[in-house]
């Protein structure tokens, strides 16, 4: 059977599409005045945004052709690798977002030099960069290979370079801001277009399995028995047995991707809160990550299904499987609108990759080795250039990336080669006050020399493998990030209780114990945080007497006493002022310190310069908070 890849409507809605996501995550552009713009969007953004940009993110193109792939092969099983975050949440809402986020850091490299030092800073320098640009790698190639599918007059690489090229575009021009905004639109839409295949094929299995059952019961039937568990056998099958997907997926790709993707460290960054961030966070576990597992899975599942009576092809390309369901069940237009949300998936991880590495390359690479104490706008530029380098490097990366014919151990054999130094290095810098800068470093290079050298002999692997019932094949695949957490821990701790840190009141703020230094030195005072206090609506009245200036210098607000009183707020507490229409999502917003003034009540009053920058108008009703 062959599948008829859509008409010319669908075409046109997927070139729609291209140029609007490219016109409007350019607009943010001019939005976009300083490096703190340009990667943490100015720290102003309410928790749902980033709850919908972070699916987005999470959700690429390899994930649909990937999970559906594994969900044709295995059932609902596929879900175990989205399901499996949970429990990684008490120690990042109260351990890792606060430290980053108090601490004011601009990127992990960072926050190794603070905690440890400069050589720990240098070495996390390189592990992230190789992660992200190979990371960019894989997204592209396997966009390109579904694009390549249904338009086949370019081929994988010149897709690639297409689709590279619209996201550089307006990732240089926006920035974080522009990031956050299109991942919003895209998020919603791979939502949609995600279920909506799994509801169509439903409905289509209905109407064409001949079977009299209702379309849920037929799908259902048609599924068999050990497709319909939501795990699959401990060891068996071998391409994906849950013992190996738990350790490969928790300490690949999982622990990774909330402690040492900085793409997603920058996205957490770019909340009004710490209170807003963890809401953003407990929606992404709970309710989120369902969700997009349900939609990256979906097409798979119908697929199966559809198998058992005939709809398709017995010998049917499991890696070909969402775009083969898809042609066959959406009318045309809806492939156009499913083709689209496809490609959202792509430019919502690569753009989020790209303004990451750009992170690493200006704050870790060029500001503090190449030019260090040259102007804002020097390095906003050097940004902008390096999320057009890095763009092109992952996109010579394609090339490597096409020798692999399994996307899911590409992907899975990737990670768990790069990230348990990493992780090692975070976690228990977050929870030991004693592992030391001599220790962190020994583990990054330690670690990573033993990890990479298991790539040339598997067998070191072997025992693991062995250990939970599976072959040296596979076997080492999968467990290869956890002997890679094994080894580090192991180096991590021996060499802490050889060269023990003794300076403990060095790393204040930047270790579990701490939070509370580290809350007085992000707000420059004794924390007032034991209630919230209630939101004040105002009117903005502007004025012309100046304020602070220079990088990082926070305006000042003023407001009457009788409305600082119903913020519970006090004289020189940090306060976020926004427009008062909250589907802007903070585009419109700033923080600010508290100045009781002699103000009307419902009026707040800002220099008029300060005020600009940040989008306000003046008269213009705003809601004022007390930042906890």
């Amino acid at each position: 059977m062959t599948f008829a890849y859509g008409q010319p409507v669908d075409y046109v809605i997927v070139v729609i599409y291209f140029v609007g996501i490219l016109i409007f995550g350019s607009l943010f552009g001019r939005r976009t005045r300083t490096t703190a713009d340009f990667f943490f969007s100015g720290r102003r953004f309410p928790w749902w945004l980033v709850a919908f940009s972070c699916v987005a993110t999470v959700v690429g193109s390899y994930s649909f052709i990937k999970y559906s792939a594994v969900a044709f092969s295995c059932g609902l099983s596929s879900t175990m690798a989205y399901l499996n975050d949970w429990f990684l949440a008490p120690l990042f809402l109260l351990g890792w977002m606060p430290i980053i986020y108090f601490s004011r850091v601009t990127s992990i490299p960072e926050y190794f030099e603070r905690r440890f030092d400069r050589p720990t800073r240098i070495m996390g320098v390189l592990f992230i960069l190789l992660y992200m640009i190979g990371y960019i790698g894989i997204n592209l190639y396997t966009m390109g290979v579904a694009m390549q599918v249904v338009m086949p007059r370019l081929d994988a690489f010149q897709w690639a370079v297409v689709i590279a090229v619209i996201t550089a575009v307006y990732v240089t021009a926006g920035g974080q801001t522009a990031v956050i905004m299109t991942d919003l639109v895209q998020g919603i839409l791979l939502l949609v277009a995600g279920i909506a295949v799994l509801v169509l094929g439903i409905l289509y299995i209905g109407d064409h399995a001949g079977t009299g059952l209702s379309a849920p019961a037929a799908f259902w039937q048609g599924l068999p028995p050990a497709h319909r568990l939501p795990y699959s056998g401990f060891s068996s099958p071998d391409a994906f047995p849950m013992s190996g997907i738990f350790w490969q997926d928790v300490f690949g790709a999982s622990m990774f991707f909330y402690f040492g993707n900085q793409g997603l460290i920058m996205r957490f960054l770019s909340v009004k809160s710490v209170r807003e961030g963890r809401k953003a966070f407990i929606v992404v576990i709970l309710v989120m990550m369902p969700l997009a597992a349900i939609a990256v899975s979906g097409a798979g599942w119908v697929g199966r299904s559809m198998q058992t009576f005939g709809l398709i092809p017995g010998n049917t390309d499991p890696n070909a499987i969402f775009m083969a369901v898809t042609a066959i069940v959406a009318q045309p237009g809806v492939f156009g609108f499913v083709l689209a949300s496809l490609t959202a998936a792509l430019m919502s991880t690569v753009d989020t990759l790209i303004n990451a590495v750009a992170a690493i390359a200006v704050n870790d690479v060029w500001k503090p080795f190449v030019a260090p104490g040259r102007s804002d706008r020097h390095y906003l530029g050097v940004a902008r250039v390096s999320s057009v380098v890095f763009t092109l490097a992952g996109l010579l990366l394609v090339p490597v990336f096409m020798q692999h014919t399994s996307i899911y151990v590409a992907h899975g054999s990737f990670t768990a080669a790069i990230s348990p130094p990493l992780i090692v290095v975070i976690i228990l810098g977050i929870l030991w006050k004693r592992f030391s800068p001599r220790a962190a470093f020994a583990t990054l290079l330690g670690g990573g020399l033993a990890v990479g050298l298991s790539i040339w002999a598997p067998g070191m692997i072997g025992p693991l493998a062995d250990l939970h019932g599976m072959g040296p094949g596979e076997g080492t695949v999968f467990m290869r990030a956890l002997f890679g957490m094994i080894v580090c821990s192991a180096i991590a701790v021996v060499c802490t209780f050889v060269w023990p840190r003794r300076d403990a009141r060095s790393i204040d703020g930047l270790w579990i114990g701490t939070l509370q230094a580290a809350k007085r030195l992000f707000k420059g005072a004794e924390p007032n945080d034991e209630r919230p206090g209630a939101k004040v609506r105002a009117v903005l009245s502007m004025t012309e007497e100046g304020g602070p200036a220079g990088e990082g210098a926070e305006p000042v607000v003023g407001m009457s006493r009788a409305d600082a009183g119903r913020m519970l707020a006090r004289e020189g507490d940090m306060i976020y002022l926004a427009d008062r229409r909250w589907w802007l999502g903070g585009l419109v917003s700033l923080h600010a310190r508290l100045r009781v003034a002699d103000v009307p009540e419902g009026t707040v009053r800002l220099d008029r310069r300060r005020a600009g920058e940040a989008g306000f108008k003046a008269q213009r009703g705003v809601v004022v908070e007390k930042i906890l």
